[in-house]
């Protein structure tokens, strides 16, 4: 899928994947959503989990940003070459967390980084390196990369369930 290149094509992008993910996950049971082994041994409430920390990492960041802050990036605990292991770490955080609590959050957290995608001018979308702790790249990868590139692995993923 071609980048986005306006702040109307980014929101769109994400609306688009999430709403191929939510159809998807209306066809799940709770017991199918609590299924091991979706993603290593996540289950499909693992994987939106999952979704909703990056959410917040990327809302994080951004805010820090705006206030003249240097976030580390992802974490402070981990650096990029080690996204498997933050990775297992937000797994452990969330995997005991109730189907229904996730799915609420699942959802508000949704409404909250479109509501921030929206609000942010454009230019600052897709100028490289607006803020220190995104080196050279435009705020909107990062956003898209929380979003719609994710819904779309999420629904990737979610998919091989049912043929394993």
């Amino acid at each position: 899928m071609p980048k986005a290149t306006t702040k109307q094509q980014l929101i769109e992008d994400a609306q688009k994947e999430r709403a191929a993910l939510e159809k998807l996950l209306a066809t799940l049971t709770p017991e199918q959503m609590a299924q091991p082994k979706v993603v290593g041994e996540w289950s499909a409430k693992d994987v939106l989990a999952h979704l909703i920390e990056w959410e917040a990492m990327v809302m994080k960041w951004y805010a820090a940003g705006v206030k003249g802050q240097v976030p580390a990036v992802p974490s402070e605990e981990y650096n990029w070459g080690q996204l498997p292991q933050l990775n297992h770490a937000i797994y452990l955080k969330h995997r005991d967390r109730p189907l229904e609590e996730v799915q609420k959050e699942f959802k508000a957290s949704y409404k909250k980084i479109m509501k921030l995608i929206d609000s942010i001018p454009e230019k600052e979308l897709f100028t490289r390196g607006q803020y220190p702790w995104m080196r050279n790249n435009p705020l909107s990868a990062y956003f898209n990369s929380a979003t719609a590139a994710h819904y779309r692995w999420a629904r990737g993923e979610i998919k091989k369930m049912g043929k394993k």
